[in-house]
């Protein structure tokens, strides 16, 4: 038996220059391909979502981070690891009070990783909208149809219009992407 403690891999939240985040974990990957103190590091995320949105007509989604400026990695912290990440051309530093960085609870990281995944399973929209907003139907069976919302449900995308047919204020479900602000 060895009498070497046992160091444990944990999360850590890196902030890094805006844009830089996809630069910043190709590079902390390939480090930790070519071994040395780069070995420490076991993974590196970069927490996005998926976003619909409507361009030209059509539905399109796309991939935002929902924390820009920063991203997660799992390694052994030692002084070597540590300098390693430091000296990463765009990163500006770990996140932690003091010298040494904090590192994320276990709850923290689980809850982070199930928003990653919950978000890139539903895409959320870009825009948001509010009860009372005018709108005007851009898809479907209502299209050219102009109203105004009375239900906003967020989670599932969709909205409750209430459109005018024949006279009379009809409601009428649709998705985000369906309609457009007057």
């Amino acid at each position: 038996m060895t009498d070497q403690p046992v160091i444990q891999k944990q999360w850590y939240v890196i902030h890094t220059q805006t844009g830089q985040e996809l630069k910043v974990k190709q590079s902390l990957e390939s480090k930790r391909q070519q071994g040395g103190p780069g070995q420490q590091i076991t993974q590196v995320l970069v927490p996005t979502e998926r976003v619909a949105e409507i361009r030209s007509g059509k539905k399109r989604i796309s991939e935002r981070k929902f924390f820009p400026g920063y991203l997660l990695v799992e390694m052994e912290l030692s002084d070597e690891s540590w300098h390693l990440v430091r000296t990463t051309p765009g990163v500006t530093g770990f996140i932690g009070a003091g010298r040494r960085p904090v590192a994320l609870s276990e709850e923290e990281v689980g809850e982070i990783l199930r928003q990653t995944e919950e978000r890139k399973e539903r895409p959320a929209p870009r825009v948001t909208f509010q009860k009372g907003e005018g709108v005007r139907v851009t898809e479907g069976p209502f299209t050219n149809f102009s109203g105004a919302i009375d239900e906003v449900n967020t989670a599932r995308g969709k909205l409750k219009v209430l459109v005018s047919i024949f006279g009379r204020q009809t409601p009428v479900e649709l998705e985000f992407w369906q309609v457009e602000r007057l």
